[in-house]
């Protein structure tokens, strides 16, 4: 046997071991309610896989086709192209429409997290009842993170990785930024000095002024 033909059949094994690892990826993300992250992924792998190169050769190979291989804030999951939308409009069924109060105090979450409930009071200027955090909380949009370091110790609110996928980012951080907002028209001139996009990076941990919701003896909001 040549040299040239002795190291192609010793390449097939391993080329056949990375499509085996492909398949595998691809049925565990599919098969998934919810995004899954590389480690989990790596969890069911041999030792050693490059999870992350296979997960991007994974996703090249989604580009061109209907369903997409995206990543929501480090974790992936199947969607369907954006640009398919208008076809799969008449598919959807929507089955509660967000008040203004409702969609104010998402964005204010979301820009101001980790917030709380008397903090989206300040921003709105006026009183924020429960029942719309409830609402936000049913839609899976928003959680409890923490509570802050503070007379009462309330509770502290960010966004989840399902508000990420209903907004179509893969990060907080892609969030739309104060010219873009202006631009939109959906902000005026009476911006604080201090606005900022929130960074993922900041958020993955609980803030210094911030405890965990299971310390039992941080008393209750």
């Amino acid at each position: 046997m040549s040299e040239e033909r002795l190291e192609s059949a010793l390449e097939m094994p391993l080329d056949l071991e990375r499509l085996d690892d492909l398949r595998i990826i691809e049925a565990l993300i599919f098969a998934s309610p919810e995004p899954l992250s590389e480690q989990a992924l790596r969890e069911e792998l041999d030792e050693g896989v490059e999870v992350l190169a296979l997960l991007e050769e994974l996703a090249t190979q989604y580009s061109n086709r209907g369903i997409h291989l995206v990543s929501i804030d480090g974790k992936w999951a199947f969607r369907t192209a954006a640009d398919l939308a208008p076809f799969l409009t008449k598919y959807k069924i929507v089955k509660k429409k967000l008040s203004r109060v409702a969609q104010e105090t998402l964005a204010i979450i979301a820009y101001h997290q980790p917030v709380t409930r008397a903090e989206i009071e300040d921003v709105r200027g006026v009183q924020t009842s429960s029942g719309t955090l409830d609402v936000l909380l049913e839609t899976g949009w928003i959680k409890m993170r923490g509570r802050r370091r503070a007379p009462g110790r309330p509770i502290t609110y960010g966004t989840t990785d399902l508000f990420l996928d209903q907004f179509g980012l893969s990060k907080i951080d892609d969030l739309p930024g104060l010219n873009e907002l202006k631009g939109a028209g959906l902000l005026d001139g009476t911006v604080p000095a201090s606005f900022e996009v929130p960074s993922s990076q900041k958020l993955e941990t609980l803030m210094d002024d911030e405890v965990s919701l299971e310390d039992e003896d941080e008393g209750e909001e």
